[in-house]
């Protein structure tokens, strides 16, 4: 990962402990399981063995995936986020062109889970590079797979 993370206090703290306990409890728990299945003799049939293999290798995925968020993090305090434009941390309310639906997310990580949102748009994506530095009442353009699309930003919080 090579983008910033935008992160919260207590994401990037909900995610420090997630990594220390999946580095030191969750290894060890794997590791007793492949033992285990292990001991049952014949891997090439033993369920349990692979289930933990599969379990071992999702693990170590969501390690290497933690660890790169933390090192690239950026802490957004709500109090640094502006409620005139649009910035990483911003709950932005949007309504595409044409439409009459409105749609609300956060512009920040997807490890922020927000509750009552429709999701989370990455400030690195195309949708949130055009949101970013808008006021209410812009439109931000850009492209998806080549097709124009254009928002109308009606509300900006936090």
């Amino acid at each position: 990962m090579s983008d910033v993370q935008h992160l919260s206090p207590e994401a990037h703290r909900r995610l420090q402990e997630e990594l220390e306990d999946l580095t030191t409890r969750g290894r060890v728990d794997v590791a007793q399981r492949i033992e285990a299945a292990r001991a049952l003799g014949d891997l090439s049939e033993n369920g349990d063995y692979h289930a933990a293999k599969d379990d071992q290798g999702k693990m170590e995925a969501r390690i290497r995936h933690i660890e790169a968020m933390l090192k690239d993090a950026q802490i957004v305090e709500t109090a640094d986020v502006a409620s005139d434009v649009v910035i990483a941390g911003s709950v932005v309310t949007i309504r595409y062109e044409g439409e009459d639906d409105t749609e609300r997310y956060l512009v920040g990580s997807i490890e922020e889970k927000p509750a009552g949102l429709d999701g989370v748009v990455s400030p690195g994506s195309p949708l949130g590079r055009a949101l970013m530095d808008k006021r209410a009442g812009q439109l931000a353009e850009f492209e998806v797979n080549g097709n124009p699309m254009k928002v109308e930003i009606l509300e900006i919080g936090t």
